[in-house]
């Protein structure tokens, strides 16, 4: 199974990377999570029939805005869409004209589903719980190939969060604030928080992402949310796009 990172940055895009997205190649699905702008990325990468799965945190711009790509997408199969309640009205309220070409129109055929809190099989089981943010946010617990991987983004430290990472094989979350950052108001994790669910959630691996583009200006600002991490769960990586991950 492959995890690579399409987009790692938060809020808005810049020279050092696309926002949020992710894709899991496994032996029988896609599984794309979040829709940031790096999400235009995915055709170089979904190459069989395999369905193809797509996990929305949230509908905050930086999650959804990859969505008006779609219409350059060759794929015959279907792409079925997961979201909080709301998230179908949501994305057909941004999603159609005259902001964009609607998902009715485009060449790939959409669905999308609504989803409450709670554990469900979706060709695969995953389990869902609200994380703490400024409007509700999803994350998500997915079981691939014997494998756990755990995803939650825009989220403070919450009950859910460390439920959902527990004894994950790999716990993919957001890392918005710098070490030792005041917050602003919204929300966030800094990598040292991270770190710490990572610990007590005894996962095997931490990748951080979704950083905040205002703040995470240079590579070498991330290198340091990274070692900051590694000081308390040495098995911590600070994504970039472009990043593959092999879990076998």
């Amino acid at each position: 199974m492959n995890i690579t990172f399409l987009g790692t940055n938060g809020w808005y895009a810049t020279d050092l990377g696309n926002t949020t997205s992710t894709i899991i190649s496994s032996d029988e699905f896609y599984i794309i999570l979040d829709a940031g702008d790096g999400i235009y990325k995915i055709d170089q990468y979904i190459d069989t029939e395999k369905p193809i799965i797509l996990l929305l945190s949230h509908l905050h711009l930086d999650h959804i805005i990859g969505l008006h790509t779609f219409a350059k997408l060759p794929f015959t199969q279907e792409i079925n869409i997961y979201g909080y309640k709301g998230t179908k009205n949501g994305i057909n309220l941004i999603i159609k004209h005259p902001y964009s070409s609607p998902l009715i129109d485009l060449p790939v055929s959409v669905q999308i589903h609504d989803l409450n809190e709670g554990k469900r099989n979706i060709g695969f089981p995953l389990t869902c719980k609200l994380l703490v943010h400024a409007d509700p946010c999803l994350g998500y617990r997915l079981e691939l190939e014997n494998k756990i991987i755990t995803y939650c983004t825009d989220t403070g430290l919450c009950p859910n969060l460390y439920e959902l990472a527990k004894d994950a094989d790999i716990f993919i979350t957001e890392c918005s604030y710098k070490p030792g950052q005041e917050e602003w108001g919204w929300p966030h994790l800094k990598p040292e928080e991270a770190a710490v669910v990572a610990v007590k959630s005894k996962v095997k691996k931490l990748v951080l992402t979704h950083f905040d583009a205002s703040s995470y200006k240079t590579l070498q600002d991330r290198k340091i949310a990274e070692k900051k991490a590694k000081t308390i769960f040495p098995e911590a990586i600070a994504a970039i796009d472009g990043l593959e991950i092999m879990l076998d």
